[in-house]
């Protein structure tokens, strides 16, 4: 199976023969992708809005965003407006369920980043309006 993973893999991101081999060096690379590709069907993550004050994009309480295990945006379950300095805090957290899914580890069972805020401090400190994340693995979102 793994074969056929890594294979569909490199024809998807458009790998060539060398890169292909290639990525096969160290094997940590072939790991993750075969694990990834085991949970893909499985789990999303989730970034709902626990505390929202002042938003100029407009985000509230309750408000979700949800990628794939890979970290893609799906914008058919995410706001219409998504504020880039909202959205680039989830760089980290991605990461490390990314890091924990291709290790075989419990995917919430992680230490930081479970919650992220936007840099906005908000208006008592100078800013603008100030927002937080909690981000988690969930049963895949589908319809």
């Amino acid at each position: 199976m793994t074969k056929e993973v890594i294979k569909k893999y490199g024809n998807r991101v458009k790998y060539s023969e060398k890169e292909l081999e290639t990525f096969h060096e160290g094997g940590h690379r072939i790991r993750h992708i075969e694990r990834m590709s085991e949970v893909a069907p499985l789990y999303s993550i989730e970034a709902e809005v626990i505390k929202s004050r002042h938003c100029n994009s407009g985000h509230i309480e309750g408000q979700k965003f949800i990628l794939d295990v890979d970290g893609n945006f799906i914008s058919k379950y995410c706001p219409k407006r998504m504020c880039v300095y909202l959205i680039s805090q989830l760089t980290g957290p991605v990461a490390v369920i990314n890091e924990r899914f291709s290790e075989g580890l419990s995917p919430n069972d992680f230490h930081f980043m479970r919650y992220v805020r936007c840099p906005d401090v908000g208006v008592d400190c100078m800013g603008y309006g100030e927002v937080m994340l909690k981000v988690q693995v969930v049963a895949r979102v589908t319809g």
